[in-house]
């Protein structure tokens, strides 16, 4: 059953209320002072290209690209223009010298920064209580990353380990034109790729009620393979690397010889490491081995192995968490800096610029 909230309350509603038409009060007033916020400035660059011979092409400046057509008519080009973000100090020079330039304000890349501002601030508005506007923000979020994931696994998993091979013409002509046809002989082994197609279908039927069950069989092929993959992966990557890392020797030299002080420094320090490592294997394996009482000895060994879990535990819990505050951090400066220019850590708008805003403010 999925969990439904209760719906907000006349105060609540006022409280919303209040709260947006202060932050699109503040935000209209941000967008008077000075240069105004939230915008993204682009510069055209002019790209050519032409090829020397077969697949060497050569990028080519706007004099040189002339010259290559002129004298090679017949040859294969390219050419487009490129679009790169410019930071708004190079728009305020270009403007101050009294404009003229190429670049120029961006409106797609400006409103899709104010976007991304808006899905940031609806997401975090969760942390008051659930609303209409996190709702849409996390429906967003869902159904962009399932179609992307979708467009993503069509072209990079079904195209190239599923056409290409059973419909290799179709592919070159229709879908990767660079793709090498392959020859007879390898057509004729690709053959194999029908039954995988076969079970994709199969898997597909779990949307028919009355084909359900088909769809068991692929599904029982999927989770049987990953789990003898992932046991051999597992096997290997964990648990024997650490069996290795167990059954070194405590007494390891020390990496540093420069000095005399520092070989025997070094030294001890890997020596203590390497020591400490073992111990606590074994008296972690001691508290999870439950056959014997934990009691004397044996209570106090365990006891070890519960401090050495709880300080992993620990290490590994604030690492989570300093990597969740770096994402927060992010997002925090992505608000006051490209979007409200509020800070500018990066100079990449004119040093008066900012000083006379905050002065406004």
């Amino acid at each position: 059953m999925s969990a439904v909230s209760e719906p907000m309350s006349p105060r609540q509603r006022a409280t919303w209320a209040v709260i947006l038409g202060v932050c699109i009060i503040l935000i209209v007033i941000r967008c008077f002072i000075g240069e105004g916020m939230g915008k993204v400035y682009v510069e055209p660059t002019n790209l050519q290209f032409g090829e020397l011979s077969a697949d060497t092409w050569k990028s080519m400046d706007q004099s040189e690209f002339a010259t290559f057509v002129a004298s090679n008519p017949d040859a294969a080009t390219e050419q487009w223009t490129q679009y790169d973000s410019v930071p708004p100090s190079a728009y305020f020079e270009q403007q101050q010298q009294g404009g003229g330039g190429s670049i120029f304000l961006s409106w797609p890349r400006t409103i899709g920064l104010w976007l991304a501002a808006f899905f940031t601030l609806a997401i975090y508005s969760f942390l008051y209580r659930d609303n209409p506007f996190y709702k849409f923000a996390e429906s967003v979020v869902v159904g962009v990353s399932a179609a992307y994931a979708m467009v993503v696994g069509f072209w990079d998993t079904i195209v190239p380990n599923l056409i290409q091979r059973l419909l290799p013409q179709f592919a070159h002509d229709h879908l990767t034109p660079g793709m090498t046809l392959p020859t007879d002989a390898a057509q004729f082994n690709n053959l194999i790729f029908l039954l995988p197609l076969a079970l994709g279908i199969m898997l597909l039927c779990r949307l028919v009620p009355k084909g359900a069950w088909m769809s068991l069989w692929p599904l029982a092929f999927i989770v049987g393979t990953m789990a003898g993959l992932r046991i051999v992966g597992y096997t290997e990557g964990d648990l024997l690397s650490q069996v290795r890392d167990t059954i070194s020797p405590v007494y390891v030299p020390g990496a540093d010889t420069s000095t005399p002080f520092m070989a025997v420094w070094t030294t001890i320090w890997s020596s203590v490491a390497a020591c400490l490592l073992v111990i606590g294997v074994l008296c972690c394996l001691v508290y999870f081995f439950f056959s014997v009482e934990h009691k004397g000895a044996v209570g106090g060994v365990a006891r070890v192995g519960i401090w050495y879990l709880m300080i992993t535990f620990g290490a590994a819990f604030g690492f989570t968490v300093m990597g969740r505050i770096a994402l927060l951090a992010a997002r925090f400066e992505f608000l006051f800096d490209d979007w409200l220019w509020l800070i500018d850590p990066n100079q990449k708008r004119a040093l008066v610029e900012t000083v006379s805003m905050l002065m406004c403010l």
